[in-house]
């Protein structure tokens, strides 16, 4: 169990906090922190909350729309991971929003245990997504440096008060913003902007006719 230190006390406050690779899993295999997303990287560690509102819960329904009907359509072999935790033995940990292994030349990890996803067998996602509100800034600081050093190949970071899609292609541990997903080519970053304004008023049938009519279309 992990013991009730200056870390606690910090990690409470929701900022990265230096810590060893083992007092890292001293929480991530704590009970009492088992409802929070877990990061580690460059020896620091960040954990979660949760989020319980229905803003984040409603985007982080839209949005996997948005990837998987784009796939299907264009028949492009897509899996999804959400929650999930990806590890690779003490170097770093995250655990975003939404994880998509997109394209057959990826070794993708089986379902079939709750264990975090060990990044020494198989390959990192090459889509991420995080959806932020109080945690935004983080998403596009911290985060971004810690997916870079991922080897990730695209990721996307939702401000949920605004329903605006900052979408990054990286490359060489490095990023920069695109407007066109690299992963999902033709995939347009404001169409997904534009799924997430529609569900302020539509439901999700409504939602999915208006993208399968999109997709159906290029």
């Amino acid at each position: 169990m992990a013991s009730n230190s200056g870390i606690t006390q910090v990690l409470e406050t929701d900022i990265w906090v230096k810590a060893t690779w083992g007092e890292f899993l001293a929480f991530a295999e704590d009970s009492a922190w088992e409802k929070g997303n877990f990061y580690y990287d460059r020896e620091q560690m960040r954990i979660e909350k949760s989020p319980v509102g229905l803003l984040h819960a409603r985007h982080n329904s839209i949005i996997p729309y948005v990837v998987i009907l784009f796939a299907a359509l264009k028949n492009i072999r897509v899996v999804q991971f959400a929650n999930a935790s990806f590890r690779k033995v003490g170097i770093r940990e995250f655990q975003p929003d939404l994880a998509y292994y997109i394209g057959s030349d990826l070794r993708v990890p089986p379902n079939d245990s709750n264990s975090p996803v060990n990044l020494n067998e198989y390959d990192p996602p090459n889509l991420v997504i995080e959806i932020g509100a109080s945690s935004f800034s983080d998403d596009l600081g911290n985060k971004r440096l810690l997916y870079e050093d991922a080897g990730i190949s695209e990721y996307w970071v939702e401000r949920a008060n605004t329903r605006e899609v900052f979408a990054f292609a990286i490359n060489g541990g490095g990023s920069g913003r695109i407007q066109q997903s690299r992963v999902l080519p033709g995939l347009e970053i404001a169409l997904v902007e534009e799924a997430l304004n529609r569900s302020q008023t539509q439901d999700d049938g409504e939602i999915n006719r208006w993208l399968i009519q999109n997709f159906s279309q290029g």
